[in-house]
């Protein structure tokens, strides 16, 4: 057995551990984390709008790939912290938990991750710059991978006030994407201004000259009528109220839908798991809507038991909370934990509401006759379910032919697996440890549960299956006590069949379970796509990803670079794999790709007047052997015909191109590349090729298309086994998104869908046709 001592104990200094255990503090390195690092700055100005200090963020997406963020509040301080030895804007970015958060009378209440969140995101940036104007003068500091690259140091003077953060994230750090989503940005901008009403936010994207402006003087009234697309049942009604140290506004309206659209948030953030704030709302306004049926309904309805479902029914709500200590669930915010916020939520709502009702009888009347309408359709539904249990009574035991259960009847070890076809179920269920592992095999594609109601989906097989395995019910019969595994496991191919049998289970948990997803109990098999056997060696990689980086770690030996290690080589060559990426992107969307990689490479060329511009495309696509066919160019872009080696190809040369997205990100990463200042006899790509070539030499690699391709012993080892496997848990980070995703894709509007396929049909990554 090793010694464990001392020597065994590493300590992070500073920021190492941010930058070891990223996902910890962001959530995780891809799409959403990279934004999250966004939305960490732009808290700290709302933060400063709160206190009434700001009335004005700037936010700025740059052609650099950078994002700029700038308020006109009161500026981070900038004298000298009284223990830290440096300015205090410097600890500010440098250490965590450090800030004005701890201080109740700094601010009342806070967003900000409590002096975790810009510290954070100077960890994760490439380079990061700071601008402070305060008390007449400009101050700057620059950082990389958040480390001060000087001090703190007055470059000017000034009359206005407020911070600037421009930071680029770390490519070697977000392996998927550098580039930022404008789209995405807007929704969580436009959502801030509609909860603060009193500021004003000014988006811009210079990579597309895309500029919007958000101030909504009508606040979260305003934005639930925003977000109704049905025909309105009861207008929208709102009232803010102050309970000892908590504020709370809340905006409500019905629609003739069956969906309900609610949103809830604490200190302005978005708390997509709810909590104690959105508890009492519910409870309060089920409440008002039972007590009033039961006051002035018909004679028939008065005794109809309403439920919190029922009263869900075609609501859309905003609930908006300022509580000055929150304590959430997760670093991440999803959820508010403080107990003394749902009877102070709950009594008020309560209260106002039914002021509001006494008043206003027409439309309280047309709320209570919706709620009653889905007590109905509960009780048919219920009426199916007993339907279903007596079937079941008549069958040998209560639950599913099918299903191979496991011996163990602790639900929080039991895992059950929902496998596609009997095919790979019969290998699962060889494979599997019998102890906690249950498997139930699903035959063909389910019901697409959006198109159904509830009586209708319980005459579906596989979904009574389904339900009766789990054994907790569904609907207002749900009990999460009796669910008999804490690990649903969807375990599908990795073709398109596989995929449309995943998005229809995704649709029935989404619909009919949702706490199980906001529970963590829903999961994603991850099958590996690789097989890699060298000797005796053999290893399972799930994606592409995974494979590369194996075969740079591998491949290295066969480079001797004087002066630079094998860790600095690997993170280079990874840098250049996701330059390869992004690419491999633009090819999917662009003809001529090393024309356009021309562009990237020698960024001088797109600020030459068109008639320059096009004497170089000619030169380099001549000398690399093409002929140019035909040609238009005008003021504003050229346009080519070309005969390459692979037949004709055709390109339009503009701004369009320029600032497209993977454009930017191929351009940043480049730039990226550039700056360790590494030469090679060969093109980086090749060199790359080589590496990989190596690491590959004498091995043999196996692609996986179906589960059906592994026998039982490799399904276990690589998709089973908790010690080899990886599972992908789904979570809901925004529920209505989510809820207008499965709309837009699983519901009866063909015309929506089609829109979309046609606007996005070129950035699918995987085609299985």
């Amino acid at each position: 057995m090793e010694n464990y001592g001392a020597s065994n104990i590493k300590v992070l200094k500073g920021l190492e551990a941010v930058r070891k255990r990223p996902g910890m503090y962001i959530g995780d390195t891809g799409h959403r984390g990279l934004h999250h690092l966004v939305y960490e700055v732009i808290d700290n100005s709302i933060d400063e709008a709160m206190a009434g200090h700001c009335d004005t963020i700037n936010i700025t997406l740059t052609k650099e790939n950078t994002c700029r963020v700038s308020d006109n509040g009161r500026g981070i301080p900038t004298d000298m912290h009284p223990t830290e030895g440096m300015s205090a804007a410097t600890v500010v970015l440098t250490v965590l938990h450090a800030g004005g958060k701890f201080d109740k009378d700094t601010y009342k209440v806070s967003g900000g991750l409590h002096g975790v969140g810009v510290s954070v995101v100077n960890a994760l940036s490439s380079d990061l710059k700071m601008t402070i104007y305060r008390e007449g003068e400009i101050f700057e500091q620059n950082f990389k991978k958040g480390i001060p690259q000087e001090i703190l140091a007055v470059t000017g003077k000034t009359r206005k006030t407020g911070t600037t953060i421009e930071f680029s994230a770390d490519p070697s750090i977000f392996t998927d994407t550098v580039t930022f989503e404008y789209e995405y940005l807007s929704k969580r901008f436009k959502e801030l201004a509609y909860l603060n009403p009193f500021i004003t936010i000014i988006f811009k994207d210079e990579r597309t000259d895309k500029k919007e402006e958000y101030h909504f003087e009508g606040g979260i009234a305003q934005y639930v009528a925003d977000m109704n697309k049905k025909a309105v049942i009861a207008q929208v009604y709102s009232f803010t109220a102050k309970v000892e140290d908590i504020e709370f506004d809340i905006a409500l309206m019905y629609n003739e839908s069956y969906e309900e659209k609610l949103a809830s948030f604490v200190n302005n953030i978005r708390t997509p798991n709810g909590g104690t704030h959105e508890a009492g709302f519910r409870a309060g306004l089920t409440r008002v809507i039972s007590n009033y049926n039961a006051q002035n309904g018909a004679a028939k309805e008065k005794d109809t038991k309403i439920s919190g479902e029922d009263a869900s029914e075609g609501l859309i709500a905003i609930v908006s909370a300022r509580v000055p200590e929150p304590q959430f669930e997760g670093q991440t915010k999803g959820k508010l934990g403080n107990t003394y916020v749902r009877p102070l939520v709950q009594k008020q709502t309560y209260e106002l509401l039914s002021k509001y009702f006494e008043e206003n009888p027409i439309e309280a009347k047309a709320i209570v006759s919706k709620s009653l309408m889905a007590a109905r359709g509960r009780e048919a539904a219920k009426k199916a379910r007993e339907l279903t249990r007596r079937k079941d009574s008549m069958s040998v035991g209560t639950l599913p032919g099918k299903l191979a259960d496991c011996q163990s009847k602790d639900a929080s070890i039991c895992e059950l697996y929902l496998v596609e076809g009997d095919s790979a179920g019969g290998s699962a269920k060889m494979g599997r440890d019998r102890v906690f592992q249950a498997i139930l095999p699903l035959k063909g594609k389910i019901l697409n549960v959006e198109k159904a109601r509830l009586d209708k989906i319980l005459k579906s097989e596989e979904i009574t299956n389904m339900i009766t395995a789990m054994g907790c019910g569904i609907g207002e019969e749900y009990n999460e006590e009796k669910l008999r595994y804490h690990k649903l496991i969807i375990m599908t191919d990795a073709d398109v069949d596989g995929s449309h049998i995943q998005t229809l289970l995704l649709t029935f948990f989404f619909r009919h379970f949702r706490s199980v997803i906001e529970n963590g109990y829903l999961y994603l098999a991850q099958p590996p796509l690789y097989r890699y056997k060298k000797g005796k060696k053999e290893i399972y990689f799930k994606d592409d990803r995974a494979m590369n980086d194996y075969l740079i770690e591998n491949g290295i030996e066969s480079l001797d670079v004087e002066g630079i290690g094998d860790n600095d080589l690997v993170s280079y060559f990874r840098m250049v794999d996701h330059y390869r990426g992004s690419l491999v992107a633009l090819e999917r969307r662009y003809a001529l790709v090393d024309l356009i990689r021309h562009f990237i490479e020698n960024p001088d060329l797109i600020g030459l007047d068109i008639k320059s511009m096009y004497e170089k495309v000619e030169k380099f696509l001549v000398d690399n052997g093409n002929n140019i066919l035909t040609k238009s160019i005008t003021d504003e872009y050229i346009h080519i015909f070309v005969q390459t080696k692979d037949g004709m190809e055709e390109l339009l040369i503009n701004d369009d191109l320029f600032s497209a997205p993977h454009f930017n990100e191929a351009s940043f990463v480049f730039k990226k590349i550039q700056e360790w200042n590494i030469n090679f006899d060969e093109d980086i790509l090749v060199v790359l090729e080589n590496i990989n070539e190596y690491a590959k030499k004498g091995a043999y690699i196996q692609r996986y298309k179906g589960l059906g391709e592994m026998n039982p012993d490799q399904l276990w080892e690589t998709t089973m086994t908790p010690e080899n496997r990886v599972l992908l848990q789904v979570q809901i980070e925004d529920a209505e998104v989510a809820s207008d995703a499965f709309t837009l894709f699983m519901g009866d509007e063909v015309e929506p869908r089609r829109n979309y396929i046609e606007t996005h049909a070129k950035d699918v990554k995987h085609l299985d046709v």
